[in-house]
């Protein structure tokens, strides 16, 4: 089928839908929900023989829903309407949630139902939420909708306004979530965090400073009065409850124009004196060790690696490199694997060009650690979305295990044509050739798992319930035992040792920064206006040509190019 994807944003939910569709050999295009003439043009120009709609913040228009097919992604149960589900369905702690693919027609959410799917809730913040359970579940509903349709299979009738499942809420507003430290517990507050995680961020004030908090978790053997600030760690304030504490890990100030930053960073004068806590439930990286397997682990907050992280990243590798192990799992993050430099910390330093380049370096001596590690192998685990250096930096092990529901974004160019680094220039030609990887960074287009292990840029892929921790150590320890281990490492260094006498790293590096260096202070501001209207959300005013292809004659450089 001819499909046209009309969103808000080429948001995570969006971009899987694109894979996912494209995988199965149809023929996808998007088209950014601009304005509705905008959108009516979109139809007139691709013709569709169905609009898929993952994410939009307005009624589609009535003479589009009347020309062509509109299916509404509704991250809500059957009868669930309103423009904020999964914010009341965390705040009220509903045990089971759903997603549910509608026919749109003239009232809002109220279509016929062509699929829906259920999963039990966890206890997480809204973004992660949306990321695994929603987008999983509305995948497997569009795909059943869409099967449905070309089975001929009619229209279903729409739900009777009497059905005891409609339930009507409008928009969660920040009176519906305050906290009231006095008297809320743990799991209350973190509900009400967590319903606004992501977007738009729960108004508090911390430490006489009003502000939006993000990425609360619970904290672990620390009390105190209630409403009070009384430890940091890594970055992270942490308040105590009526029955304990909560991580407070970034905030954002609700001044216009602020940046989401790590609380303590932001309050780093009004907490400056408070005691540091490590290993209380807020642990950016960690390490653990399974006989021959040893384990470190890393999230940061959005994927995104500053500085800092960076350093603490390589001092663990490091530390974890003196152990006697045979295999080395880096595993990321559930949520993220990595996204590359930071760029809201970027934004926010006193010169974006110097943070730019400490950052950028700083993620690349992590990569050469792990690259030059030849006494050992060493396996990124990616669990969660992987952008841009993320992508790149995970190549830097020997073999990539990912879960099958990771899209990755293997490119910089839509970052003010950023050249990028972490020796992709080395890592991807290796794996994938020279000429997949010209087409791979030049397409900026998302990728699912099934492409990127025909292409080599992953070795295995798993399924979520494969992820867990006992059976990556159990995958690791088979290799480790394997009686082809000690020839894999003797291969390894032999390798190394030839590309290193081919062309040194210090060489790729050098060329890679180079080109950097001209984005960061160079005449063309390309990059820094970009990361300005990401960072600040700045609402797009046209659908980029890379994924709108019925506005663009530029076929040439669609993925089908790309050769497995």
């Amino acid at each position: 089928m001819r499909i046209l994807l009309l969103s808000h944003s080429f948001n995570s939910l969006t971009q899987r839908l694109h894979v996912e569709l494209r995988e199965r050999g149809h023929e996808v295009s998007v088209e950014l929900d601009v304005h509705p003439d905008v959108t009516r043009q979109s139809i007139e120009l691709y013709q569709p023989d169905l609009v898929i709609a993952p994410f939009l913040k307005r009624a589609i228009p009535e003479d589009v829903w009347r020309t062509v097919r509109c299916l509404i992604v509704h991250p809500g149960p059957p009868g669930d309407r309103g423009p904020a589900a999964l914010d009341w369905a965390i705040l009220e702690g509903a045990s089971k949630w759903g997603v549910t693919v509608l026919q749109a027609d003239g009232e809002f959410d109220a279509g016929p139902i062509w699929a829906s799917r259920t999963f039990p809730m966890r206890s997480a913040a809204k973004s992660s939420l949306y990321r695994h359970e929603v987008t999983q579940g509305a995948v497997q509903a569009v795909l059943e909708a869409i099967a449905a349709i070309e089975a001929g299979r009619p229209a279903p009738a729409p739900m009777r306004h009497d059905d005891p499942r409609i339930r009507t809420r409008g928009v969660c507003r920040q009176a519906d979530r305050t906290i009231d430290w006095q008297s809320d517990t743990t799991a209350e507050v973190l509900r009400k965090i967590h319903s606004a995680d992501g977007m738009p961020g729960l108004v508090d004030s911390l430490l006489g400073q009003d502000v939006r908090v993000f990425d609360a978790h619970e904290a672990h053997g620390i009390g105190g009065t209630p409403g009070e600030v009384v430890a940091q760690c890594a970055g992270a304030l942490a308040r105590a409850t009526v029955d304990g504490a909560v991580w407070i890990g970034h905030v954002r100030c609700v001044e216009p124009k602020s940046l989401k930053l790590p609380a303590a960073k932001v309050l780093a004068n009004e907490a400056a004196d408070l005691p540091h806590r490590p290993g209380c439930g807020y642990a950016p990286i960690g390490y653990r060790e399974h006989g021959d397997i040893g384990e470190l682990e890393f999230s940061f907050y959005n994927g995104a690696m500053n500085t800092e992280a960076c350093q603490a990243l390589l001092e663990a590798y490091q530390a974890a490199l003196e152990r006697p192990t045979r295999v080395l799992l880096l595993t990321g993050g559930f949520d993220y694997w990595s996204n590359g430099i930071h760029l809201a910390e970027i934004e926010a330093a006193e010169s974006a060009a110097d943070e730019s380049w400490r950052n950028i370096n700083a993620i690349d001596d992590l990569a050469r650690a792990i690259i030059e590690t030849t006494d050992r192998l060493v396996v990124s685990v990616i669990r969660g979305n992987a952008g841009a250096g993320g992508v790149f930096l995970s190549l830097a092990a020997d073999q990539v295990w990912a879960s099958d529901q990771v899209v990755l974004n293997p490119h910089y160019k839509d970052m003010g044509n950023l050249y990028g680094s972490e020796y992709w220039t080395y890592l991807l030609p290796r794996r994938v050739g020279a000429a997949n990887a010209a087409n791979i960074t030049r397409c900026r287009l998302p990728m699912g798992m099934a492409e990127a292990r025909r292409l080599g840029l992953v070795d295995r892929v798993l399924e979520p319930t494969e992820m867990d921790s006992n059976n990556l150590v159990k995958l690791a320890a088979a290799t480790a035992s394997d009686d082809g281990y000690l020839a894999r490492v003797a291969e390894k260094q032999r390798r190394r040792a030839a590309d290193e006498a081919a062309k040194p790293l210090e060489t790729y590096r050098n060329e890679e920064l180079r080109r950097m260096r001209l984005n960061f202070y160079g005449f063309d501001p390309s990059y820094h206006v970009a990361r300005y209207n990401f960072i600040h959300k700045v609402p797009k005013s046209r659908t980029p040509l890379t994924i709108a292809h019925h506005r663009s004659r530029r076929d040439k450089g669609s993925r089908q190019a790309v050769q497995s």
